[in-house]
């Protein structure tokens, strides 16, 4: 039987390699081969094997999930999407607890007198300071994976680096109350660029890993990432329009 299972953290060919070994080193596994452009694996296998036990052969640094079986038990779509629609609701379930996180604590510095203004400016300021922290954990690892999707980093590497340090610069600025409209200018341009290269990801439907967390959490890249970075975007214009 064959499974084939997308796993998130590959950055290069020795990535592969590496994956295909570790694959090839469970017993039940009787070949295993790894497509670096599509972040997929399929594994040829004498016996069902779980999950947790192909994450267990895989470095700390990969996150499996299976995306289809192909055997010769037919698995009717029904079965396949609940448990499709589960493994991303799981892997995205830090960014949403972060993001409800964020919007408490700026809820309630601005509730009494209630402020949407102030709100905003803090939603972003708080926003930039955690996320630049999560990138901050792996700084060697980030650029690598902002490069994958990012139309400037890919041409301008050294633009990955200094981007977390962007982040908190950012942040400091909205929380401050310092330079706002430079600052939202450069929130406009900075993650109008990255939504671009979301788009594109999407579009063509690749399963890569989501670098707005860093490469702490293994996050893939879904619609949750577009929307993140829309709702950045939509204060950003909208506290432009109220400061002119």
């Amino acid at each position: 039987m064959k499974h084939t299972y997308t796993i998130t953290g590959m950055t290069c060919n020795g990535c592969k390699a590496s994956v295909e070994k570790a694959l090839k080193g469970i017993p039940e596994v009787k070949n295993a081969s790894v497509d670096l452009e599509a972040s997929e694996a399929t594994v040829e296998m004498s016996e069902r094997i779980s999950i947790n036990i192909l994450q267990k052969a895989l470095s700390d640094k990969y996150t499996i999930t299976e995306k289809n079986i192909f055997n010769v038990r037919h698995t009717s779509k029904a079965e396949e999407i609940p448990i499709a629609i589960g493994s991303e609701l799981r892997q995205l379930f830090p960014l949403f607890l972060i993001f409800g996180y964020i919007t408490i604590a700026s809820v309630l510095l601005n509730r009494n007198p209630w402020d949407i203004n102030s709100f905003m400016l803090d939603f972003m300021g708080l926003f930039y300071v955690v996320f630049s922290f999560f990138k901050l954990l792996d700084i060697k690892g980030f650029p690598v994976s902002f490069r994958m999707y990012d139309p400037l980093a890919k041409v301008v590497p050294v633009y990955a680096w200094i981007y977390p340090f962007i982040e908190v610069e950012l942040g400091l600025l909205f929380l401050l109350r310092f330079e706002i409209e430079i600052a939202l200018i450069v929130t406009l341009v900075i993650l109008g660029i990255t939504t671009i290269g979301v788009t594109r990801v999407l579009l063509d439907k690749k399963t890569i890993q989501c670098a707005c967390l860093g490469t702490a959490l293994k996050l893939p890249m879904t619609k949750a990432t577009f929307i993140e970075n829309s709702i950045m975007i939509v204060m950003a214009i909208i506290m432009l329009v109220n400061l002119n």
